[in-house]
C-alpha cells in the first residue's frame, strides 16, 4: 500500500463511498477540472495516479509547473461516474495543496531573482505529517529546492544539539569523527559561533534569526574566513522581509512555503 492508497482509504473505509455506490452502477461519464484561480499549477501526475487506483481515466490538458489562467480546463476525467467520485475530493485536495505552494514558491524566487541570480530558496522541515514529499516536490515545481527530506540525509547542528554538546567547536568535532559522506550543516545565532563554524570548514552556516544588516556582516566575513561556505539565512523570514537578505545569501530557507500558504481552488465538474 502506496500513500495515495492509504489517503484513499481514509476517505473510503472499509464499505466505500456508500452515496454514490447507492446511486450508480456502472454508468460512463467525463468531467474536467477547472482552476477558480490564476495559478502555478502543480499535482498533477498525482492526480493520475489517484483515478487510476479508482478506475477511470485522466487526461491532462497543462503541465505541472504551468502558470495558468483562472478557468483553465486542466484535466479531463472518463470512466464509471463512481470511480470519478471516489477520487474527486483527495484530487482536488492535492492540485489545491500543491498549487497553492508552488504559486508562492514561483512568486518570492522570481522576487528574490531580481535581486540576486544565485540566491536559492528552500523549504523546511515544518510540513504536513505524511505529505512532506508533495509539498516538497510542489516548492520544486514553483522553483524552489527541497532542502534536506530529513533528518537522514545531511546533517545539521541546530541549538539544541549545541546547548547539549556545550559548544558549536565540540558539535563540529564530534559529527565530523563520525560521518564523512553527508552535507555537514551547522545552525548559529551569533557572529561568535559563526566564525567559529567557518574555521572548522562546514559546509553549511545557517544565520538563524539575523537581522538583516548583521546578517549581510556576518556573511561578508564568514566568507572572509573560508569563501567555499554557503551562507543560508532562515528564522523569521517572510514575503515581507525577505528582498532584506537576498542580495546576500546563497539561500534562504523559510517554513512559509509548506505551513502558512493559501490553497488554490479547484471544482470537478461533472460534463453530462
Amino acid at each position: 500500500m502506496d500513500d495515495i492508497d492509504r489517503y484513499l482509504q481514509e476517505d473510503l473505509g472499509d464499505e466505500g463511498d456508500i452515496t454514490s455506490d447507492s446511486l450508480f452502477s456502472n454508468e460512463k461519464t467525463k468531467a474536467h477540472i477547472i482552476a477558480k484561480e490564476k495559478c502555478i499549477i502543480a499535482g498533477l501526475e498525482e492526480v493520475k495516479t489517484i483515478f487510476k487506483k479508482t478506475g477511470a481515466e485522466t487526461k491532462t490538458l497543462v503541465n505541472d509547473g504551468d502558470l495558468i489562467e483562472e478557468k483553465t480546463i486542466v484535466a479531463e476525467i472518463k470512466g464509471p461516474a463512481r470511480s470519478i467520485l471516489k477520487g474527486e475530493r483527495l484530487a482536488l485536495n492535492f492540485l489545491g495543496r500543491m498549487s497553492g505552494i508552488a504559486t508562492e514558491t514561483r512568486k518570492i524566487v522570481e522576487k528574490c531573482k531580481k535581486v540576486n541570480p544565485h540566491v536559492t530558496i528552500a523549504a523546511t522541515r515544518k510540513t504536513t505529517p505524511g505529505f512532506r514529499k508533495y509539498e516538497k516536490k510542489a516548492v520544486t515545481i514553483g522553483g524552489g529546492e527541497p532542502h534536506r527530506m530529513g533528518l537522514f540525509d545531511a546533517v545539521m547542528i541546530k541549538d539544541n544539539h549545541l546547548r547539549l554538546t556545550g559548544s558549536v567547536e565540540k558539535a563540529i568535532k564530534k559529527v565530523k569523527e563520525k560521518i564523512q559522506d553527508k552535507t555537514i550543516e551547522v545552525e548559529v545565532e551569533n557572529e561568535e559561533d559563526a566564525f567559529k563554524a567557518a574555521k572548522l570548514n562546514v559546509d553549511v552556516i545557517m544565520l538563524d534569526n539575523f537581522k538583516p544588516e548583521n546578517a549581510k556582516n556576518t556573511a561578508k566575513k564568514i566568507r572572509e574566513i573560508n569563501p567555499k561556505i554557503l551562507i543560508e539565512i532562515s528564522g523569521g523570514i517572510t514575503p515581507d522581509n525577505i528582498l532584506s537578505y537576498a542580495s546576500f545569501a546563497d539561500r534562504i530557507s523559510l517554513g512559509y512555503l509548506t505551513h502558512s500558504v493559501k490553497n488554490i481552488d479547484f471544482s470537478l465538474e461533472i460534463i453530462v
